[in-house]
């Protein structure tokens, strides 16, 4: 866009200036990043005021850090509050930059080069659609990168295009208004530019073009320099076509002497416009939709995968004990879940994916399983964990219930890289009846539960039905918000070694987790008191033994270096968390090149045998400005393997981690800093394994599914491995039939193309996400990599335009001098025309009471407020989200009438729609 594509990082962002790709904040560079990082920071804020005005509360951020304003906005709940999943939704908006610089250089409609205005548009009003429906339906991280997308093209063009250059001051509204076209294009044969040898003419557009107000937009050539004949080029070293007449190019992308007035219009114009189309979409979903789709909610998400075969009664029942307690102990703290997810299991059904937000709902729907079937031995664990993986919001905590081997082990592949691309934990509470241990044929077929537990940092544990109420205190620790790993590791099979964790002094509820059976091993606090396994309630913390779990509740969280100290040649994991406002999120990036250079998140595993690089940023309680970083490193969890990075601090929390010498297995990434308001040294890990491979898997998705339509999407395999024949699986979350080459032949060092192919049924709701995972696995299994898609189901709209809000009387008086003892009405009539009817009304601004009544075509509303809050907005919304709105200010004078007469409001109210009908303008 304007300005050099940037990476996935938060809001305003500093970044060394020798890197091309970025900028400096304070400085001349503008880039999509800061533009839109600046809009949303902007509107989240409006929207947190409006709603704390709303509940009756003061906002006020103690500060201008992302993370002060969360805590502000979350309200005076009790509790630590994190950053991290706002931070990490932010990101997954921030993201896409990147994506569209480095998959779509060559679009002109990505980038409203080439006057392609309609095609830009559609682009922009169909994400926009895409957005709202797939907020309707929960599915928030589709409708955030599609927000990112949708940003970029939208910001590219008042860069790319004249539109500063004609003298307008104000966004083009047309862009996102699906009722209204784009006009006065410049025709294909209608020349737009003079030559400009220099290539740095302030202004290139011919008198034609200016005076007759045509848009025109500058032609990009990477690959050819064609261009039509008398068109403007975009202009830069990368666009071949400014070496042809007309020479030169039009694009405000980077401010020079020369154009640094139309760089900066553009800017602004850009900035107006993300704040337009954010606002667009506010009145869409509502002010906490809006919120939740920007990241604002409580950190901790209640996610179940529970069996419901015939032997799981007992479990069901403890389940569902363990929600009760979570629900009723943290209700009105930050501990509280913002969000529950179900997902029953059995044989040979699965799902659905229940979520909601309301804790009766997910009371309701968990009393609701019933046990049924379940005569052989095999379920469908892994296919529900898969919608729960795809369903909950990446970084959930996620607990299965079962007491029986998987049937579908097919699915541990992709389960692995669903794991690693949501960097969600999943934690087994495995409960065989004595019949079903002798039926197993081993117990390995209960392996892949360990396995996937380890890849993703939670918990296998294997309890007897009887003891498993006491093994879910797991839940109750873990589905807290501020949740942080100090330390992790696994040995297998285990060896005598003395582990050594640091608590800080943020650190509160520290708990230790350790797995496996006949073990022996110490505890030792930074003061040297010791505690021994033996020892169930002693000096340093409350041991509580069940099936191969032993749980350390520790007393006090005394801060220093802690030690355990393993003595033991068995198998086994340890685990140490606590809450702390002070943590870390992640990408692993790659570097791209092109007229706008940058990073994008790599989909799947790294690259081998190239350097590991990761964005990260950090966040605390007062932001990062207090935090510091002195060591990031890539650790094997189950070896001793360290490998240190190189730090580049780029502001605002952020920082490029290089990694040169990457361990060869599973690793995990490790971070130490400093607290600099308490003087506090701290150490925090992630749980998720990744690793390096030779094979990438890329598919690139841009566009949405129509319900009964064919959809085909393209992906490219490359290794740089061994040469043969490379498996291909294609699988999706919601059983769509797919279809795919089985394989593809590479040699090592090249590339191969395949279309995967599914139709999304034709009564499929829209707004539906469906998420793709294609894997390809190289000769004899040794290697394999994968690529994870979000697709969204979208029917077709053909309703363009919004309802209609009209005022029809406003009644009151109010005193500045007293505004609690006074009070004011709005009257407001609502119609939707011949469209798809009125879907909601809602209150987006303001602090009083709506009711609405239906009369014929039309809805009749009633507005009242006290004098304490004298401005309102109400969104009217439609069935495919066209947004209508009414908006007014109370005068501290006399109130004022539209319609004068001695009748009731809502006599008032019939009598003009009675006239509007009978009397038509």
């Amino acid at each position: 866009m304007i300005m050099k594509s940037l990476v996935p990082i938060v809001a305003l962002i500093t970044l060394v200036s020798r890197v091309q790709a970025f900028v400096s904040v304070g400085g001349t560079g503008n880039t999509h990043v800061t533009i839109t990082g600046s809009a949303v920071m902007a509107k989240i804020h409006e929207v947190c005021k409006a709603v704390a005005e709303s509940e009756g509360r003061e906002f006020k951020p103690t500060g201008s850090s992302p993370e002060e304003l969360l805590r502000a906005c979350l309200g005076t709940a009790t509790g630590e509050v994190s950053g991290a999943k706002f931070r990490t939704a932010l990101n997954q908006i921030y993201m896409q930059n990147g994506f569209v610089d480095r998959d779509f250089m060559d679009s002109a409609p990505h980038h409203f080069n080439n006057e392609a205005f309609a095609e830009g548009r559609n682009l922009i009003i169909q994400g926009t659609a895409a957005i709202k429906a797939n907020v309707g339906t929960d599915n928030l991280q589709s409708a955030r990168e599609t927000l990112g997308r949708v940003c970029h093209t939208l910001q590219d063009f008042y860069s790319h295009s004249n539109w500063v250059e004609l003298g307008n001051k104000s966004p083009y509204s047309n862009l996102i208004r699906p009722d209204l076209n784009i006009e006065n294009i410049a025709d294909v044969a209608m020349p737009t530019c003079s030559d400009c040898a220099s290539g740095t003419c302030p202004n290139q557009l011919l008198p034609a073009i200016l005076n007759g107000k045509y848009l025109t937009s500058g032609y990009m050539g990477l690959f050819s320099s064609d261009k039509p004949q008398g068109k403007c080029s975009h202009g830069g070293e990368t666009d071949l076509s400014s070496t042809q007449n007309p020479r030169g190019g039009i694009s405000k992308d980077e401010r020079h002497s020369h154009n640094a007035d139309l760089h900066n219009n553009a800017v602004n114009l850009a900035s107006e416009a993300t704040l337009e189309l954010l606002e667009d979409i506010r009145g869409a979903v509502g002010n906490k939709d809006f919120l939740r789709l920007m990241g604002i909610a409580r950190s901790a998400v209640l996610a179940f995968v529970i069996d419901t075969t015939g032997s799981m009664a007992d479990d069901i029942a403890v389940a569902k004990n363990v929600v009760y307690k979570i629900i009723d102990s943290k209700k009105g703290t930050q501990d509280e879940p913002s969000e529950y997810i179900l997902v029953p299991f059995n044989d040979p059904d699965f799902g659905p994916l229940i979520r909601t937000t309301d804790p009766d709902i997910m009371k309701s729907e968990i009393s609701k399983l019933k046990v049924d079937g379940g005569g052989d031995l095999p379920e469908m664990c892994l296919s529900g964990l898969q919608l729960a993986l795809t369903g909950a919001p990446s970084s959930s905590y996620i607990y299965v219930f079962t007491d029986a081997p998987p049937k579908d082990t097919y699915l541990e592949k992709t389960i692995t890289a669903l794991i690693r691309s949501t960097k969600s934990s999943v934690s087994f509470f495995m409960t065989p009846t004595s019949r079903r241990r002798r039926a197993l044929k081993a117990p390995s077929q209960f392996q892949v539960y360990y396995d996937v537990a380890l890849a993703s940092g939670g918990q296998a544990i294997e309890v007897s039905k009887s003891s498993l109420s006491q093994a879910t205190d797991i839940i109750v620790d873990t589905s807290t918000s501020a949740l942080v790993t100090i330390l992790q590791r696994s040995r297998n099979p285990g060896r005598v070694e003395s582990f050594s964790f640091l608590l800080d002094e943020s650190v509160s509820n520290a708990t230790i987790y350790i797995t496996g059976t006949s073990l022996t091993f110490n505890l030792r606090s930074p003061t040297g008191v010791s505690q021994s396994n033996n020892v169930v309630n002693g000096p340093l913390g409350t041991i509580q033994k069940v099936g191969n779990l032993q749980r350390i509740q520790l007393k006090e969280t005394e801060m220093g270096l802690w030690h355990i100290e393993m003595t033991t040649t068995q198998s086994y994991t340890i685990k140490v968390i606590g809450q702390s406002a002070i943590t870390f999120i992640y990408d692993f990036v790659e570097e791209f090149k092109g007229p706008h250079p940058g990073y994008a998140v790599i989909d799947g595993r790294p690259s081998a045998g190239s350097p590991a690089k990761l964005l990260l940023t950090l966040t605390g309680e007062k932001g990062p400005e207090v935090l510091e970083v002195h060591e990031v490193a890539l650790m094997e969890l189950s070896g001793v393997k360290v490998s240190n990075g190189t730090i580049e601090k780029m502001g605002g929390g952020d920082f490029l981690i290089t990694v040169k010498e990457v361990p060869e297995g599973e690793f995990v990434v490790l971070l130490k800093g400093k607290d600099k308001t308490v003087s506090s040294l701290f150490q925090r890990q992630t749980t998720t394994q990744m690793s390096q491979s030779k094979v990438t898997v890329k598919a690139i998705a841009d566009s949405s599914m129509l319900p009964g339509q064919v959809f085909q999407l393209n992906f490219t395999v490359t290794t740089n491995g061994s040469s043969g024949t490379y498996t291909i699986l294609a699988r999706n979350d919601k059983t769509i039939p797919v279809t795919h080459p089985p394989t593809l032949n590479l040699v090592s060092g090249s590339s191969a193309q395949g279309t995967v192919s599914l139709t999304p049924p034709a009564d499929m709701v829209s707004g539906t996400d469906v998420t793709l995972t294609i894997e390809a696995e190289g000769p004899g299994g040794s290697d394999s990599n994968y690529a994870v898609v979000r697709l969204s189901v979208l029917s077709k709209v053909t309703d363009l335009t919004p309802p209609k809000c009209e005022i029809v009387d406003v009644r009151g008086t109010c005193y500045s001098s007293s505004c609690s003892s006074s009070n004011w009405e709005l009257s407001v009539n609502i119609t939707d025309g011949k469209g798809t009817g009125i879907e909601s009304i809602s209150i987006q601004q303001g602090s009083g009471n709506f009711t609405q009544k239906e009369v014929e075509d039309s809805v009749i509303g009633l507005y009242e407020a006290s004098c304490c809050s004298t401005s309102v907005t109400l969104s009217a919304v439609d069935r495919v989200g066209n947004v209508g709105r009414c908006s007014y200010t109370m005068k501290s004078s006399a109130g004022s009438r539209l319609i004068s007469m001695s009748l009731p409001l809502w006599a008032s109210l019939l009598l003009y729609v009675f006239l509007r009908d009978a009397f038509p303008l």
